[in-house]
């Protein structure tokens, strides 16, 4: 127990770490750019007439701070991390007086189910396809599956999900192409409305598992072909114990240890994927947010998206890592 305390401690530091250098990066490079929100709102509010210098001199107070650019540079800096913690990262520019919390709010759920979904389906089935295939190696469905995974895994996700477009929107018509849910519904918890946002949802999907599967598969296969050679697996094998037995308590629970370490890296692609994903289907998540906050220059958005996803993913993959010693006992002694 006490070697797992000490495990838990150094994984939330690093954590910690992670996230602080993470959102400082992105506060550096947000602010280096040549873009000033203050000048840019008050541009665009007295772009359709005369405003007084006055008027102009008190809208310039007021918005430096709002946007928290006051001051000098370790100013404007604590200010971003007070706000940070309370999490308020000041109006949108692109929709002012909007809160940027709030366009997040709208599109974080979309980002999370869509992807985290496809994520961990496309992991689940990799690697019990992949499982299999390593240990019933003379199986013609699963060679058969390996070739399938070999062939579409070097396809980018995007030309996967440009085919499924065209094909179930424009050659096959069956399948929404565009947005979450139908036009005209009225979001609830109701079962027409979840019936629409699957319905949606099947073709982003589809472009991101059909890819995922041939990494995790190919990387299972490889694993468990080395597992089955082992001193431990073949003993067990002559000892008489049951396959289904020996591919799940032997084979399956070590060959899975790595992938799960894999599974934290791929975490971290997620939003990667969702700016593309977003993109082609027209799915009104954070990177359909992200790529709209940079071609308006709103960097009080791009930052708060990027921190949200920055955040996200640092937790997800510390809960990969709280729950990697439930499978090797042996990473709390490292």
């Amino acid at each position: 127990m006490r070697g797992y305390a000490v495990y838990l401690v150094k994984r939330l530091l690093q954590f910690a770490l992670v996230v602080f250098v993470g959102i400082n990066v992105t506060y550096l490079i947000t602010h280096a750019t040549p873009i000033d929100p203050v000048e840019q709102t008050i541009t665009a509010a007295t772009s359709f007439g005369t405003t007084s210098p006055e008027a102009i001199a008190l809208m310039r107070r007021s918005l430096q701070d709002l946007y928290g650019t006051g001051g000098g540079a370790l100013h404007q800096w604590l200010a971003f991390w007070g706000r940070i913690v309370v999490g308020d990262f000041g109006p949108s520019l692109s929709a002012f007086p909007t809160p940027v919390s709030t366009l997040i709010r709208r599109a974080l759920p979309w980002t999370a189910g869509l992807m985290l979904v496809a994520t961990v389906l496309s992991w689940g089935l990799g690697n019990l396809l992949g499982g299999l295939a390593g240990y019933y190696r003379r199986n013609r469905l699963l060679k058969f599956a390996g070739i399938v995974a070999m062939g579409v895994h070097p396809v980018p996700y995007y030309i996967v999900a440009f085919v499924l477009l065209i094909v179930f929107g424009y050659v096959w018509p069956v399948l929404p192409i565009t947005g979450a849910y139908a036009q005209g519904l009225q979001p609830g918890f109701t079962l027409e409305f979840a019936g629409s946002v699957v319905r949606h949802s099947l073709l982003p999907a589809a472009s991101l598992v059909l890819v995922g599967i041939g990494g995790w598969f190919m990387g299972m296969r490889s694993l468990v072909s080395n597992v089955v050679t082992e001193d431990y697996t073949i003993y067990a094998e002559l000892a008489g114990v049951r396959r289904r037995r020996i591919l799940g308590s032997y084979v399956m629970r070590n060959a899975l240890a790595p992938q799960v370490t894999g599974l934290a890296m791929t975490l971290g692609a997620i939003f990667n994927g969702a700016i593309i994903t977003e993109q082609v289907f027209g799915y009104p998540g954070l990177g359909s947010l992200l790529v709209a906050a940079v071609h308006a220059g709103d960097y009080s958005l791009v930052i708060g998206v990027t921190t949200v996803s920055i955040l996200a993913v640092s937790f997800a993959v510390l809960l990969v890592d709280l729950l990697y010693p439930l499978l090797d006992p042996r990473v709390q002694a490292r």
